[in-house]
């Protein structure tokens, strides 16, 4: 690991958590941690802390398959996978409630990640410290880490079992509503920002910060139209510009794995190549990003998820300053003619001319991609993951200001800093030919709607962004979204817009689960 030691600690974890089981001839073993033996020390704190993060080291994260759900579920992306099942769940076919890549594996790892969370809430304040703040820290960052969990389950289910507490293997869980599971990811937000730090010393970066819980909490209140209280955490970190937070002047910074935990990051997943063995909970267990393999072309990946040829010609509408294209698209996307529009960078991929026999016409995503450096792809990228960038930050400030009542005047301030970076150099909005969106307020929130698809596509925002603006819910809006992704054609208003609950939960929970409406 770059920073967090978390490997041996998830092992550990496991450990902890199957240690109540035993075999068939009952047998315990004297050297196996229990719960009963281990939550004794600011040590076991540490290390139980240390397996939570460690469980963002899972196919059902944005280590894999998540990004499934997020890119390629949206109009940026799509798949092409000869595996029709995982190709047929981005394109809302969804037959199996069970299939584990498209949907189980994400409920299990992110309600595992949660069990692990709540054990360190559980046990941690019975332990004695030196030093409360360290110990506050330690409930901070577990706090924090169980809201991004509730986050997801509320944005691809929009309700799930709410548990608070570590439970055995005879719990039956209940299903709470959407707003019970965002006003859980509020409280543990607004206890975790006032427990965590500003900064981390070099020894522990990667761990949340104050700046991470403000960004999320504002993110959860966004998804529930609460703008105004969302402004308010935003401002935190806006004022803190120049100090703590800042965009970088090349855009690349924020996706290679050089410079990275660097002033625009906000929260990213540490990743690196140094383990390369399963996902499982043993010493070698893989510590790289794996998306990349299935992103990158024929030959050098498996080409399963590909962008959508929208934003090649929404990326193209304006020149930069100097008269070139906007290099994001460069840094962003891989296709044919891209030689042509940006013949001052390196025209190859991977090291190597277009394939026109294997690649054709398709657009393939180079962000994230380790390209940069090296001739194929595998499963042990050392890329960070950025999931939350300040870049972000100004455009989700920039949405809250129009939507309390400010003019589009005064956000587009906020717009023009991502615009303007010194690498991307487009001219301002007032000065563009998208001047227009200053007009009012409904022509400025369209025109950022693509801002936001331009900086962050293929970043796993863009679904929470159309549920929020609500393009889900209308026939106008799938339309519109059918305009760009033939796989809308497949949507169906008031089903698609969240998953089924995995069956087989369904099927255990005597009950106390019922399958979402539509399927």
């Amino acid at each position: 690991m770059k920073r967090i030691n978390i490997v041996i600690c998830g092992l550990l974890a496991t450990l902890v958590y199957t240690s109540c089981s035993h075999d068939l001839l009952d047998i315990e073993n004297p050297n196996e941690p229990t719960t009963g033996t281990f939550w004794k020390t600011e040590d076991d704190a540490q290390k139980g802390l240390d397996a939570v993060y460690s469980r963002f080291y899972k196919e059902g994260t944005w280590m894999r398959w998540l990004s499934f759900r997020y890119d390629l579920g949206s109009d940026e992306g799509w798949s092409t996978s000869p595996w029709n099942e995982l190709a047929d769940w981005t394109r809302f076919n969804y037959v199996n409630y069970n299939f584990w890549e498209g949907n189980n594996q994400h409920w299990e790892d992110f309600y595992v990640s949660i069990f692990r969370a709540n054990q360190v809430l559980h046990y941690v304040p019975e332990i004695s410290f030196t030093d409360d703040t360290k110990k506050n820290r330690i409930i901070g960052q577990a706090e924090f880490l169980r809201a991004l969990w509730y986050f997801q389950v509320a944005t691809l289910w929009e309700k799930g079992a709410l548990v608070l507490e570590p439970k055995d293997g005879s719990y039956k869980p209940e299903e709470v509503p959407e707003a019970r599971l965002w006003a859980q990811v509020e409280a543990d937000l607004q206890s975790a920002a006032a427990k965590l730090p500003e900064s981390w010393d070099a020894d522990n970066r990667g761990r949340a910060t104050i700046g991470a819980a403000k960004a999320l909490l504002a993110k959860a209140y966004m998804q529930q139209h609460k703008f105004a209280e969302a402004k308010a955490e935003l401002q935190w970190l806006i004022d803190k510009e120049n100090s703590l937070y800042g965009l970088m002047d090349d855009y690349m910074d924020n996706f290679t794995h050089y410079n990275e935990n660097n002033k625009e990051s906000i929260f990213e997943i540490q990743f690196d190549d140094k383990n390369k063995g399963g996902t499982g909970n043993d010493a070698s267990m893989a510590t790289g990003f794996q998306r990349t393999q299935f992103y990158a072309p024929g030959g050098i990946g498996w080409q399963d998820g590909k962008a959508r040829a929208w934003l090649v010609g929404e990326y193209k509408r304006e020149k930069n300053l100097s008269g070139e294209n906007d290099i994001r698209l460069y840094h962003n996307l891989y296709y044919k003619t891209s030689p042509q529009d940006f013949p001052d960078e390196n025209p190859l991929i991977y090291g190597r001319k277009w394939d026109d026999g294997a690649w054709g016409d398709h657009m393939f995503i180079r962000k994230y991609s380790t390209g940069y450096y090296r001739d194929r792809e595998d499963y042990f990228a050392p890329n960070n993951y950025r999931l939350i960038r300040y870049a972000d930050i100004l455009l989700m400030y920039a949405e809250c200001i129009v939507e309390t009542g400010g003019t589009p005047t005064e956000a587009a301030v906020y717009v023009n800093k991502v615009r303007t970076r010194l690498s991307t150099n487009l001219p301002t909005l007032q000065n563009s030919i998208f001047a227009n969106a200053l007009s009012s307020k409904d022509a400025f929130l369209k025109r950022l709607q693509m801002e936001r698809a331009l900086e962050l596509c293929f970043e796993g925002w863009r679904w929470a962004d159309l549920k929020r603006w609500g393009l889900l819910d209308t026939q106008e809006g799938i339309d519109e979204l059918k305009s760009r992704d033939g796989d809308f054609n497949n949507f169906i208003l008031g089903k698609h817009k969240r998953l089924p609950i995995p069956q087989i939960e369904v099927d255990n929970s005597d009950g106390k689960l019922t399958q979402n409406p539509g399927y």
